[in-house]
């Protein structure tokens, strides 16, 4: 790959509730090894140590729930 990859997006790392409740840990945004799309890292708080990734669009995106518009993770602590 002669081409620079271009620069992945940042986000604060720490926890975060999902809209639903769980709580989680952001470790850092990762690249798609085929696609190169940025992908959130991060690691549920109340289960497993597993960890996870989620398109970096989605992590950062809004839902509506009960009428009302709002982050699907929201950072706190």
């Amino acid at each position: 790959m002669n081409e620079a990859l271009p620069p992945l997006p940042t986000i604060t790392p720490g926890r975060y509730r999902h809209y639903k409740g769980g709580e989680y840990e952001v470790l850092g945004v990762v690249r798609h090894s085929e696609t190169l799309q940025p992908l959130v890292l991060y690691r549920p708080l109340y289960a497993s140590a597993d960890t996870w990734v989620r398109p970096f669009a989605m992590f950062g995106e809004t839902v509506v729930v009960d009428g009302r518009e709002r982050p699907r993770f929201e950072r706190f602590g």
